[in-house]
């Protein structure tokens, strides 16, 4: 049963990498000006775009490698919760912020749960190391 629970969370850790990674990918390509262009037309700050950017392509391979999962899925949540809210809320739902809300719910499970499976930091960072004190003996 637990073994299900880490494959599904293993599914949802590699496609909210994936989304991410290609979603940088995708703004590096456009010409990280024009992404800022964009951002400022829409009354934001065009060196977000740079933040955003390198958020999405960077926090997307750690969630891929499984490298700080927790933190990488709460940055990236949060670029979800600055697109909904700053862009996408106006056009609703369908054709709006369906899959931005689809990705941050995906987020939150992995900032909630983690996923261990396959994962760098299970192998960096395992839970069978205990730290003993040093003794004064």
């Amino acid at each position: 049963m637990k073994n299900n629970y880490e494959i599904s969370l293993l599914v949802i850790r590699l496609v909210l990498g994936v989304t991410f990674v290609l979603h940088g990918i995708a703004k590096f390509e456009m010409g990280l000006t024009n992404v800022a262009g964009w951002f400022e037309s829409i009354g934001l700050f065009g060196s977000l775009a740079y933040v955003v950017a390198f958020i999405e392509l960077f926090g997307g391979i750690a969630l891929i490698l499984g490298l700080g999962t927790r933190v990488a899925a709460f940055i990236t949540g949060s670029v979800m919760v600055g697109a909904i809210v700053t862009a996408k809320l106006s056009a609703g739902f369908l054709g709006g912020y369906e899959l931005d809300i689809a990705l941050l719910a995906m987020a939150i499970a992995l900032v909630v749960s983690g996923s261990r499976m396959f994962a760098m930091e299970s192998k960096l960072f395992s839970e069978n190391e205990k730290i003993t004190p040093v003794s004064n003996h």
